[in-house]
């Protein structure tokens, strides 16, 4: 299944308005009413997916002033496909100039025998702000994971400010230090554009700013509620 989903967003008459709102199962967008200057739309999976096969693309559009919130209402299961093949998902994101995007999709399960690339890509102005966080889940409870490459590319103003993937599901590597140090949920939290957090860690968690106005928050716990609990 190939599926194309797009939201954008502007600023008009000072309030956001959702200039254009196209769903493709199993990427559903549902706007939510109104409370605030902010516009809010959900992203509902419609139909099982991503399946092995499957190559899902979202595109955000946000424009000067504007601000979009995009969240999930429900876990994402990868799961492996009827001939076997892997998956992939693309979301594609450009915040204007003082634009604002908050992209916090719910965890993501990487089940048995999946194989699911997903790619975030976003280009940010100079002065917009972006938030996003991923849960990534390593199998059903009971069940030893899939695998799962994520990459997250963050330009602002032209200029890379992060580059980020990693690989998880390999038994050998998760329970290695560096890596997942055997634990079964790892979540990041990223936020370009809003006042700098301290530097700090835990146990289990650090939080670092790889650049100026960049605050990057990770976390290890053995379930998703945990781990959420860690970040920001």
């Amino acid at each position: 299944m190939k599926a194309h989903a797009r939201v954008v967003a502007c600023f008009e008459d000072g309030r956001t308005v959702l200039r254009e709102l196209r769903s493709m199962a199993p990427l559903t967008l549902f706007p939510r009413r109104r409370t605030g200057a902010e516009a809010v739309v959900h992203l509902v999976s419609s139909a099982t997916a991503p399946l092995g096969g499957d190559e899902l693309l979202l595109d955000v559009r946000v424009g000067p002033g504007a601000a979009l919130r995009l969240s999930g209402v429900a876990a994402t299961l990868a799961l492996p496909g009827p001939s076997g093949g892997g998956s992939s998902s693309t979301v594609d994101i450009e915040v204007a100039d003082c634009g604002s995007l908050a992209y916090l999709p719910e965890p993501t399960v990487v089940t048995a025998r999946a194989d699911h690339v997903a790619v975030l890509r976003a280009r940010l102005g100079e002065n917009s702000r972006f938030h996003t966080r991923e849960v990534l889940v390593l199998g059903r409870a009971g069940e030893r994971p899939g695998r799962l490459t994520t990459s997250t590319h963050v330009l602002r103003g032209g200029v890379p400010l992060l580059r980020q993937t990693q690989t998880i599901g390999d038994p050998a590597l998760d329970a290695g230090l560096a890596v997942l140090a055997g634990k079964r949920v790892l979540a990041t939290d990223l936020e370009v554009g809003f006042p700098a957090r301290p530097t700090a860690s835990g146990d289990w968690w650090a939080r670092t700013s790889p650049a100026a106005g960049v605050t990057l928050t990770t976390a290890l716990a053995e379930d998703a509620v945990v781990a959420l609990g860690l970040l920001p």
